[in-house]
């Protein structure tokens, strides 16, 4: 179909696709799940509906995909995941980054991958990006497992994006970039962020509070503005330093999630997840889904048969640390949907394999291969994790923000 239409066509699965969802049953896809599913059928490789994304569906979906970070970052509330949760989602990623590392080497030497380094990264990931969402569709941010999820979630974001800042990207910022240069610059970016927070956290000025308070429900938007601008900037300095982008997306969000307190805080997050899920994160999860090669998957019974492989490597990895550590923390059923959850990868995924494949430390094989396990596992770990946990009396009505009880009359 014409690219006049892409778009058209995209923004229709959105709205196709949540309603789809209520549909499939005892399943219980995710709304997310479903748009991906959608974009596989509708792209190139199936029903044809999409060709290949023309530019400006490309552009978007990328900044869907920074701003689902971003939304991630704002749901990453380090007062209710410090202490124990947080720990032990340290504990479980370091646990991940030995065992991946471990199965990189033996990999490296069968000759099945090209560096261990990097097929370690692509394991130890978990998209809390994608899982944000399916959580808070199903009430379970606030309880004790939701909590678990996310710090594990974190961690399993952070941690690769460190790796693929300090050990992937040295080169890709300014030229003749070292890899010394790449961790100067991780450390540059932590410093500012760092002073970004602290300055959000504790720097209150009335007369620009009241400004944000009084524009807020005006057609200037300024809040919802400052912190689009927020996001911008942070990502341009991440490639600027050539760091992963991500990154700067993660730290803005965890920045505006520092300034949003009280009833104004609320409304400004309830804007920012209306444009974010509202209009650019589904295409991100659309247009992942029609960039999916089918049929080169399917042509290749030796890249096919590395997608369950990889599959269950993101299980063993991210999942027998969750096994081990959360035996007295969580009961089997919530210990089972944590593995899950954490062996949840995508996006971060889909990074590491395109940076890999252009300095040639990995098999672009192995990639596809990859990237088809990452997109399975969307598919189908989280709808498996929330069948076998079911609904608990600890989750909170879907419809309602896990933010919105707050009663504190501060302003953004």
């Amino acid at each position: 179909m014409h690219d006049d239409f892409q778009l058209l066509i995209v923004f229709a699965i959105a709205i196709v696709a949540p309603i789809l969802a209520e549909f499939t049953g005892k399943l219980r896809l995710p709304g997310v799940v479903v748009e991906i599913m959608i974009g596989i059928v509708a792209g190139p490789h199936v029903l044809g509906w999409i060709g290949a994304p023309n530019a400006l569906l490309q552009e978007l979906s990328h900044f869907g995909m920074l701003f689902l970070f971003f939304l991630a970052g704002m749901e990453i509330d380090f007062r209710q995941i410090r202490g124990r949760p947080l720990r032990l989602a340290a504990l479980g990623w370091l646990g991940s980054l030995v065992l991946g590392l471990v199965l990189g080497e033996f990999l490296q030497a069968t000759g099945l991958v090209v560096s261990s380094v990097v097929t370690c990264v692509a394991l130890t990931t978990t998209a809390l990006g994608t899982l944000i969402p399916i959580l808070r569709d199903s009430g379970a941010t606030e309880s004790k497992f939701g909590k678990h999820v996310i710090a594990a979630g974190a961690l399993g974001e952070f941690g690769p994006i460190l790796l693929i800042s300090a050990l992937l990207t040295a080169g890709d910022g300014a030229e003749g970039s070292t890899r010394l240069e790449s961790l100067s610059f991780l450390g540059l970016f932590a410093l500012i962020a760092v002073v970004a927070a602290w300055l959000a956290a504790t720097l209150r000025l009335e007369f620009v509070s009241n400004l944000l308070r009084r524009k807020l429900h005006t057609s200037a938007q300024l809040p919802v503005r400052l912190a689009i601008v927020l996001l911008a900037a942070l990502v341009v300095l991440t490639r600027q330093f050539g760091l992963d982008s991500v990154l700067g997306a993660i730290a803005a969000g965890l920045v505006v999630n520092l300034t949003c307190h009280g009833d104004s805080g609320v409304a400004v997050r309830h804007k920012l997840e209306a444009v974010g899920f509202g209009v650019f994160v589904p295409i991100f999860f659309v247009v992942s889904g029609v960039k999916f090669d089918v049929s080169g998957l399917l042509e290749s019974p030796a890249i096919m048969a590395r997608v369950p492989l990889f599959m269950m490597l993101f299980l063993l990895v991210r999942g027998l640390p969750v096994l081990a550590l959360y035996r007295r923390e969580l009961d089997r059923r919530e210990r089972w949907a944590t593995v899950l959850f954490s062996a949840t990868a995508l996006p971060l995924v889909v990074a590491v394999t395109e940076i890999a494949v252009e300095s040639g430390d990995m098999l672009p094989a192995n990639a596809t291969a990859l990237v088809g396990a990452g997109m399975f596992s969307v598919l189908i770990f989280p709808a498996l994790g929330m069948a076998i946990r079911g609904v608990s009396a600890n989750d909170s009505d879907s419809s309602t923000s896990p933010h919105e009880h707050s009663s504190s009359g501060e302003t953004p």
